[in-house]
Formats: C-alpha cells, sequence, structure tokens
C-alpha cells in the first residue's frame, strides 16, 4: 500500500490531520509514514471519534430507558463480550481451538461490531503484550505507564494505532480478515443503523415495548458499547494491580474473581499468563469462566473443536500441589 503523499498546497501539520481523518474510515492510511519509535502522544484528530462515543452515552436522559433497551444492551454486551474473549483473544490471538472459515468470519464480525477495532490488530497487539508483559515495551502495561493510559490512553496514541501484521501472518493470510481490520468502522456503523431501524420499526409494530429508533440505539449501540470496552480493557489495566497470584509468572498479572465476571472469564489472569494456550482460563471449577462454557457448547454442536485444556503437570493450586478440576 502506498503511503498518502503530502499535498504541496498543505504543510505538514495539515497533512497529517487530513490523513487521521482519512483513517476514520480505512484504518490503514498512511499507516507507512507512522513509525514505532514516534512519541507515545495523543492523536486527537484520530481519538474523536472514541471521545464522541462516550458522549453520546448522554443521550439517556432525552430518550429514556425501556426493558426493551436495557435487555438489547445487555444482550449485545453479552455476544460481543463472548466474541472478544472466545475468539478475538482465546482464538485469534492464542489458537486455543479449532473451527471453519465460516465461523471464524462469522465471530470476527460480531467482534468487529465491539467497536475495539479489527482482529488482526487486536490479535498483533496482545501477541506483543504476552511478549513483553510489564516490561518496557509493554504499550499497556500500568506499572511501565500508569493505570489511565493502560486502560485507555494507550490506543489514542499513533504508534499503537498501526496493525502490526507481521506478528499475525496465520490470520494476515484471509482477505476477509484483513477487509475487517482494514475498514472497522463498517460494522459497527452497520450494527448502529440496523439497531436505529428496528426501534423505529417496533415504535409502530409494537408501541408496548415503549421504545424507539433514538432509544433503542443509544442502549443498544452506545452505552452497550462504552461498557464493553471499560469491561474488556480492565484486564490491562486493573487485573495487573489488583488480585492474587496463584503462579510466579514473569509479570504482574492477577486473578481478580470480579473481573473475571465482568469479562467472562478474562479476570483468571495470572492463570493466562501461566498457560496462554488454554480455551479454560478458569483453570478449576470454582473459577467461573463464562466463555469456556460457551466454547463447549460449540464444540458439542461441532462448530468448533480441538479445544486445548490445561495439562495437570501445569496446574496446581495455591500451595503447589497438582488437582484435578
Amino acid at each position: 500500500m502506498m503511503p498518502l503523499p503530502p499535498n504541496r498546497a498543505t504543510s505538514p501539520k495539515s497533512h497529517d490531520v487530513l490523513v487521521s481523518l482519512v483513517r476514520w474510515f480505512d484504518a490503514w492510511a498512511g499507516v507507512e509514514d507512522i513509525r514505532e519509535t514516534d512519541p507515545q502522544q495523543v492523536d486527537w484528530s484520530r481519538v474523536v471519534p472514541f471521545v464522541v462515543l462516550h458522549l453520546m452515552c448522554l443521550g439517556v436522559i432525552w430518550v429514556g430507558w425501556s426493558w426493551t433497551a436495557v435487555g438489547t444492551a445487555a444482550a449485545l454486551y453479552a455476544a460481543r463480550m463472548f466474541a472478544i474473549t472466545g475468539f478475538y483473544h482465546r482464538f485469534f490471538s492464542h489458537r486455543a481451538f479449532k473451527t471453519s472459515r465460516w465461523c471464524q468470519l462469522a465471530f470476527a464480525i460480531l467482534g468487529a461490531s465491539a467497536v475495539q477495532r479489527g482482529p488482526l490488530w487486536w490479535a498483533a497487539h496482545h501477541r506483543h503484550h504476552h511478549r513483553h508483559s510489564d516490561q518496557a515495551a509493554d504499550i499497556h502495561s500500568p506499572h511501565q505507564h500508569g493505570l489511565l493510559w493502560s486502560h485507555m490512553g494507550w490506543i489514542t496514541s499513533r504508534p499503537n494505532f498501526v496493525t502490526k501484521r507481521r506478528l499475525v501472518p496465520d490470520l494476515d493470510l484471509y482477505p476477509e480478515l484483513r477487509f475487517l481490520d482494514r475498514f472497522d468502522v463498517a460494522v459497527p456503523v452497520a450494527l448502529a443503523v440496523g439497531l436505529y431501524a428496528l426501534g423505529a420499526w417496533l415504535a409502530i409494530r409494537a408501541p408496548h415495548l415503549g421504545t424507539s429508533g433514538a432509544q433503542l440505539l443509544i442502549w443498544g449501540f452506545f452505552v452497550s458499547t462504552v461498557a464493553l470496552f471499560h469491561g474488556t480493557n480492565t484486564i490491562n489495566s486493573l487485573a495487573h494491580r489488583f488480585g492474587s497470584r496463584r503462579y510466579e509468572t514473569p509479570d504482574d498479572s492477577r486473578n481478580n474473581p470480579w473481573l473475571a465476571l465482568l469479562t467472562f472469564g478474562e479476570g483468571w489472569h495470572n492463570n493466562h499468563h501461566h498457560y496462554p494456550a488454554s480455551a479454560r482460563q478458569g483453570f478449576y471449577w470454582w473459577e467461573i469462566d463464562l466463555t469456556y462454557y460457551g466454547l463447549v457448547i460449540m464444540s458439542w454442536l461441532g462448530l468448533i473443536w480441538d479445544l486445548k485444556t490445561v495439562p495437570t503437570r501445569v496446574r496446581r493450586d495455591e500451595t503447589g500441589s497438582e488437582v484435578t478440576a
């Protein structure tokens, strides 16, 4: 892909702003001009959609609420959290099971609707995190960069915007995944439009549900998406600061049961860093891992297979004894 040359009539700074705006729609535009060694500074023109996403949640003041809208928000939170944790994380990042190409695409689309960028970008950054966890090169370590930066500041930085395709050569083989990654705004926009249309239709066809296009859009898309974003990112920030450590991993990953409930099992983060290859992050029966339960059901249905679990030799309790979960 060729870099976008600066227009002779504009200054380099104006060109940078223009390219940042183009990246709202084409995430790969001009990425050749971005260096990983650039300062970790906020790209304000690129971060505008992120700010708007949060501000739109204030729309609840005007649209009110209904059980239909709140239920839609909760359902989309759950479905997209499963897509992020089960597929963006455990499948695309760690290859903890196998699936068909069509199932891979279906959950890549669902994951993309979470507004957490494309599957290649997400998996590449996560693989980088595991290579350098809590070291100087870890771009979202709370110990290296502070809690706020590790939670959400890091995604606003220009060097972190680039998809490190060299880290995901296995995913880069699929043109449909490359398309989702490059045009990562397409699926969220389609979801937002679909929710508004559904709400408007329900207002006419089922007025007893008490919803509308604007209400379903605000709750189903904006509120649900913002909650999902911050829920997911607690693993970057809080799960490296608060909780218990069963295993002496090189980083400061921790097990936190409250975060595990919020993120469908990701809160067993010390377990995960001890053995990242496992599709199961709650190593024992008392460690609730909703994503793993969902993956097991999918395996029963033949949608996925070869689920990797935790070998007994690497699974130990707090005393260091091997047990059977």
